[in-house]
């Protein structure tokens, strides 16, 4: 509602993404289930249309997958919203690449987004492979390890009460203080390039692209103006072979996991 009028404004020059899947209880700072049924898909997306003030959706996400549901039965909602024009594109969240072959043989899935970063590279057991074979882009959430990457993240007694990562292992206790060491490492390769520790993170994402052969997306959170020049500067910056071979062990460093529950990630279904 607080976006819609924007978008409206500047219809043609706005491609809107948005997601089903994740019921949340007012309040709480994790989901209680999570829901690929036809009747909920479809309802969704509806809601989202009406309050966005729009006839359309560019690209629809199933953010978790429903493992009580088929997943034919979920993408089969899906593709009835793109008959109707409601919807013009579809992605998932979080998948194997089995479950992403399967979907897309329902209809083509344009887009595939899953944590992947530095830190957290279990995609690249099945799901990236599959979306290159296929032609799937990959839109790589929390690039910088929900700030870890960043090279300034306090430690876990300096966090709000309410902030989501108190759940996460990685970030608190001993877990918490090893993973803020290894990002020394990351720092290191950052003043060898003159660039900034995130940059360094997403610089290494974006050659992905060119290592898997596949389309990669990163979607930092960028809060302000300047941290958004920085993240966009990144594109430009090419990782030598000395630095790349600093990063390259990090993630099978990294203590803990990166949700308390895994259930509703790919890397538990691999």
């Amino acid at each position: 509602m607080l976006l819609g009028p924007f978008v409206r404004a500047h219809r043609e020059r706005v491609v809107l993404a948005t997601k089903f899947g994740i019921v949340r209880d007012t309040g709480r700072r994790t989901w209680d289930r999570v829901r690929g049924d036809r009747a909920y898909v479809r309802r969704c997306a509806e809601a989202s249309l009406k309050r966005l003030g729009i006839d359309t959706i560019d690209l629809y996400y199933a953010h978790r997958r429903d493992p009580s549901v088929p997943l034919e039965e979920t993408v089969g909602a899906m593709t009835e919203l793109v008959r109707e024009g409601k919807v013009r594109h579809l992605g998932l969240c979080e998948v194997t690449g089995p479950e992403l072959r399967a979907a897309h043989a329902v209809h083509p899935i344009t887009a595939l987004q899953s944590e992947w970063s530095l830190f957290s590279r279990d995609v690249e057991t099945s799901a990236v492979p599959a979306a290159a074979e296929l032609g799937v882009a990959f839109v790589a959430y929390s690039p910088l390890g929900r700030g870890l990457l960043t090279g300034a993240f306090p430690g876990s007694g300096e966090l709000s009460p309410d902030d989501a990562r108190l759940t996460m292992p990685r970030f608190t206790g001993e877990q918490g203080r090893a993973n803020r060491a290894l990002v020394e490492r990351v720092r290191a390769v950052a003043a060898d390039h003159a660039a900034t520790p995130a940059q360094v993170a997403l610089a290494w994402l974006h050659r992905q692209s060119l290592v898997h052969r596949l389309t990669v997306v990163p979607i930092p959170g960028s809060r302000r103006a300047a941290r958004l020049r920085e993240n966009a500067a990144a594109a430009a910056l090419t990782l030598s072979e000395a630095g790349l071979r600093a990063l390259e062990p990090l993630a099978a460093q990294v203590a803990g996991a990166r949700y308390a529950d895994m259930s509703s990630t790919a890397a538990a279904r691999e």
